[in-house]
């Protein structure tokens, strides 16, 4: 039996969108160790297990999306060579492999305290799992998947420190902030479809929005870098972290409306690979810079 169908089906070969699942939860990590002060040595090995976690969370996510859409992404010309859609696996073999993932995700999660692996268990399983069938239902599936990755954030606090009254601020608007990121680069995303969505009956805020995705998209980034800034404001960061994160979200998002092009398969998937491969790194990285600071 060969492994390619099943890395496919993970999307080991498409890691924008595992990116997307690992930045929001490494950004919790480094300001709550900004916020206590962890030593170094931590940091890095919690970073280093969030990659696996990260991973875990949304090749499940893939194999259950798979499972479900699976009719649906016959239907579609991006996604018709699926491996299960392409019938390279059956459902019985992808069910097997999910309840795999599943065990495997609630092994590592253990690892952590409780508080950490109860909301990784519900991000995983009925959070991650509902999402394919939000999308039949209502034009929002986006908000849905928005919620669903980015209460990471939280669960990556958590690591750190669990007591969340002292940080319920700074956590919330942190959520806030990357949910709406979410719903911008999905919303851009689910652009490169819209064609197809229509005529087999899917919904999605691309088609909600129809002409006016790039206002909408302008209006999540506005969003974004106010609730970012916020956030900053409530955990006491110091000015790297305006610098880079605020203000070089802002330069960020300016390039990626002057270039979008939402009537382009390309510019879409340009797009949400700018978002994985830039933004979240720049974030990230002023965040790190910050923490250095008040080591």
């Amino acid at each position: 039996m060969s492994s390619r169908p099943y890395l496919e089906l993970m999307r080991v070969h498409k890691p924008a969108g595992g990116l997307l699942f690992f930045w929001p939860m490494v950004w919790g990590l480094a300001m709550a160790a900004y916020a206590n002060k962890t030593p170094f040595p931590l940091l890095i090995t919690l970073l280093v297990k969030t990659v696996f976690g990260a991973f875990i969370l949304r090749s499940s996510a893939c194999t259950i999306n798979d499972i479900f859409d699976r009719d649906f992404d016959r239907a579609v010309e991006r996604t018709k060579t699926r491996p299960i859609a392409s019938g390279a696996v059956s459902v019985p073999a992808a069910s097997i492999f999910l309840i795999l993932q599943y065990v495997v995700g609630a092994w590592f999660f253990s690892t952590y305290n409780n508080l950490v692996f109860w909301i990784s268990m519900i991000e995983m399983i009925p959070m991650l799992s509902i999402y394919p069938l939000v999308k039949r239902i209502s034009y929002w599936p986006q908000a849905w998947l928005a919620l669903s990755v980015n209460i990471g954030f939280a669960q990556s606090w958590f690591q750190i420190d669990d007591t969340y009254p002292n940080y319920s601020r700074a956590i919330t608007l942190m959520v806030i902030a990357t949910s709406f990121w979410t719903v911008m680069y999905d919303t851009v995303y689910g652009c490169q479809d819209r064609k197809d969505d229509i005529k087999i009956g899917i919904w999605s805020t691309a088609l909600l929005f129809g002409n006016h995705v790039k206002t909408a998209a302008a209006l999540c980034d506005i969003a974004f870098v106010v609730f970012l800034y916020l956030a900053g404001k409530a955990n006491g960061h110091g000015l790297p972290f305006y610098v880079i994160c605020v203000g070089g979200s802002v330069i960020q998002f300016i390039y990626q409306l002057l270039i979008l092009d939402i009537d382009s398969t390309q510019s879409c998937w340009e797009n949400f690979k700018n978002n994985a491969f830039y933004l979240g790194p720049l974030i990230f990285s002023g965040i790190l810079v910050d923490y250095a600071r008040v080591l």
